[in-house]
């Protein structure tokens, strides 16, 4: 919660916000989160936007794999809490859309609701999964097309409403289909109307610029997993082949969990992380807000 943001005038919504950073000069490096506490981290290490992860949330909320098992209540709820949390821009990963086409369009509403800027819409089977779990399956063209044409039609209607909204459309066709299919579905979605084609796990440079031409100039998000085998890019890689956004989905969850391991290993055997592994105990206040809030108690004192 941002205690007194005191605008000195309105701001632009979180869908203009985050469409002002596709047009800006230079790609958007968006890392991913699971929490309140790490979009507003994110926000204050000055990236433009953050993305909160399904992947994530399913696992630090949930202590679950990302196969289908985080609901659209338990997304929403961790959504609410991370949008009103910062003043960046969030998108939401939705999945499938939980349901049909018509499950599809309240997802989308209630996304927007809750303050997200943009809301991503994936072709897999439901239940899905995490576009590198085994058993990856996608939905056939038509209902994958369908599906998106719904959240399309929901963002239309939330512009006409006088909100904001941006849609991203992701095939995970590739791992499940092939390079053809994958490339036929980013084209159909960037010519339905997707803001950005997102086309999971290019297996090579030469693919990407592919995905490149098949959207003719359509913004497209590549994300970086830290997996073996995989192609990892600098931000200015991505951006030389032509990629608006650079998604770092899982890397701050990897991160957490390897440093609670590591800490919870040398407490078993009756050590303590010290000093090189934690905050001191000042910034950790500080970082949690209690500065801000100690600030906002003078301000109503007696």
């Amino acid at each position: 919660m941002i205690l007194d943001p005191e605008p000195t005038s309105p701001l632009p919504s979180p869908a203009a916000r985050l469409r002002r950073v596709l047009e800006g000069p230079s790609i958007a490096v968006v890392p991913g989160c699971h929490d309140a506490l790490g979009a507003r981290l994110i926000a204050a290490a000055g990236f433009p936007a953050a993305f909160l992860s399904g992947y994530a949330v399913s696992a630090a909320r949930l202590g679950l794999p990302d196969a289908g098992l985080v609901s659209y209540r338990e997304m929403l709820d961790a959504g609410r809490e991370a949008c009103a949390a910062t003043a960046i821009p969030v998108i939401g990963d939705a999945d499938t859309g939980f349901g049909n086409p018509v499950n599809v369009r309240r997802t989308v509403a209630g996304y927007h609701q809750v303050g997200f800027a943009c809301v991503m819409i994936e072709d897999q089977v439901f239940p899905k999964r995490c576009g590198y779990a085994a058993g990856l399956e996608v939905a056939p063209r038509e209902e994958a097309l369908t599906r998106l044409r719904a959240a399309l039609e929901a963002r239309d209607a939330i512009r006409r409403a006088g909100g904001d909204l941006l849609v991203i459309g992701r095939t995970d066709s590739r791992a499940a289909a092939g390079l053809e299919e994958a490339l036929w579905r980013a084209e159909a979605f960037a010519d339905l109307g997707a803001d950005i084609v997102y086309f999971e796990a290019p297996a090579s440079t030469a693919e990407m610029e592919a995905l490149q031409r098949a959207t003719r100039g359509v913004p497209t998000m590549l994300a970086q997993v830290e997996k073996p085998g995989r192609v990892f890019l600098t931000p200015k890689q991505a951006e030389a082949i032509g990629y608006r956004v650079l998604l770092l989905g899982v890397t701050l969850l990897n991160a957490v969990i390897k440093a609670q391991k590591e800490a919870l290993a040398l407490i078993a055997r009756g050590e303590h992380p010290g000093p090189d592994r934690l905050m001191p105990f000042d910034e950790l206040y500080d970082t949690v807000g209690f500065n801000a809030y100690y600030a906002m108690e003078k301000r109503y004192a007696p």
